[in-house]
């Protein structure tokens, strides 16, 4: 990954929440954009926001499922874990809410939500797609796959 190209679309974005959001936004964005040129980015668009909000749903199960084992094992690590699972669920809602504030954002609002139409292009928009699916959970466990 270009870790630089990412570092320059974040800073041209500049939106408020974390790296991801900023990312998924601008995403978003280019998708809007284009939907004129090819009808199918309609479709994508959905489906990105789809399976964001259920990575999320997901996040936060795993995240309440390894409290609740850690209560039961009662482990020396609970404190730090109960701290790292509240992280993780301040943050799973913190997504949760701006992509349900894209869903209920209606096709006319669609050019009142972008930041800047210029910001990304079809390579950059190719590059967030790449490093979004590099953070999940299959791309992150691929080579233990492989091996296996």
């Amino acid at each position: 990954m270009d870790q630089g190209s990412i570092a320059r679309i974040l800073k041209q974005v500049s939106g408020g929440g974390d790296e991801i959001q900023q990312l998924q936004k601008a995403l978003l964005d280019y998708l809007d954009e284009n939907t004129e040129i090819d009808a199918s980015l309609v479709f994508s668009r959905k489906f990105y926001v789809a399976q964001w909000f259920r990575d999320t749903t997901m996040e936060t199960e795993k995240a309440i499922k390894s409290q609740k084992d850690e209560d039961s094992s009662e482990g020396t690590h609970h404190a730090k874990d109960v701290e790292t699972t509240g992280q993780i669920m301040h943050r799973a809602e913190s997504r949760k809410k701006f992509l349900r504030s894209i869903i209920k954002t209606a096709p006319s609002q669609f050019s009142t939500l972008k930041m800047n139409s210029d910001t990304v292009d079809y390579e950059d928009a190719c590059l967030i797609v790449r490093y979004l699916a590099s953070m999940r959970p299959f791309a992150q466990s691929f080579d233990i796959y492989l091996t296996q």
